[in-house]
């Protein structure tokens, strides 16, 4: 029973508040971290390129002289890692005395080269290439210990790279750790409206703000005349956007340099500006706080 309740809320229904307010299943951080923003990074459907953006988002804001981090929540199908180069580091753990006077053990994240702190399934098993063949309820059970276990060092905006979806992991992420606000990412095919509504009618039902959308491999641009050459079809991003009242944060194209620099975990390394105005946006929740 709740402290604001006056009655025994297993036996209400299902329109008593405490059973259906996300915020009273909130968990809290490890006692030692220090964090700011969470941002989700979301989509209604997969390979549209959520690691990507969460990547580039992380790298761009740390450049910017903010702290950044990243919580990977997709635990089956971790990417980020090798994004910044990070496939053979393993985390540590530590030992702290808690308020109760015991020791307690913490993990502390990876940090990349350009000071991005991870923490990625991949990096608690023996080998990176080893599968994690969990059933759904410890796959949640792990994305709540990298917010409750892990030591996070005085952090001014997170990312959680969520696996796509409305399953259990995103309503994990939106029911336990106190996301700011989610950018859902897109591609520009037909099921577009469908990828966005999804994510958009589960954000809205959990009561978490939408920063706005981001459309990955929106375009080829041709090396020779400059025009951008829509591979994917035509893009709908911004009558959708209209439709729902949200911001079209970046248009991020097909491009080589950048499948490259992924491949090769140097994605910090990038300077063009795709998500210049996605980052502006996340900035803006600390300079409105």
């Amino acid at each position: 029973m709740s402290t604001e309740c006056t009655h025994d809320c297993s036996t209400c229904g299902s329109s008593c508040s405490e059973r259906t307010a996300p915020q009273s299943m909130l968990e809290k951080p490890n006692e030692m971290s220090k964090i700011g923003k969470v941002i989700g990074i979301v989509s209604g459907k997969g390979g549209v390129g959520k690691s990507l953006v969460t990547s580039l988002l992380a790298a761009k804001i740390t450049k910017d002289g903010y702290r950044a981090a990243i919580l990977d929540a997709d635990i089956t199908g971790p990417s980020i890692p090798m994004a910044f180069g990070l496939e053979e580091e393993r985390a540590e753990t530590d030992s702290m005395t808690g308020t109760d006077g015991k020791a307690q053990e913490f993990l502390k994240p990876v940090q990349s080269k350009g000071g991005v702190q991870i923490m990625s399934m991949n990096f608690l098993l023996p080998h990176s290439t080893d599968p994690v063949i969990w059933r759904g309820p410890v796959i949640s059970g792990a994305v709540r210990q990298f917010w409750t276990d892990v030591v996070w060092d005085n952090v001014d905006f997170m990312f959680v790279d969520c696996p796509p979806g409305t399953g259990d992991v995103p309503l994990t992420v939106f029911q336990s750790i106190p996301v700011d606000g989610i950018i859902v990412v897109s591609s520009p095919q037909q099921l577009v409206r469908v990828i966005v509504e999804k994510a958009v009618n589960m954000a809205n039902m959990m009561h978490v703000p939408i920063l706005g959308l981001i459309e990955n491999m929106s375009y080829v641009r041709c090396p020779d005349c400059g025009k951008e050459l829509n591979v994917f079809g035509e893009s709908n991003i911004n009558r959708i956007a209209e439709d729902f009242s949200l911001k079209v944060l970046a248009r991020i194209p097909v491009e080589q340099k950048m499948s490259v620099a992924v491949d090769n975990g140097e994605v910090e390394s990038l300077t063009e500006g795709y998500v210049d105005a996605a980052a502006a946006a996340v900035e803006g929740l600390i300079r409105k706080a």
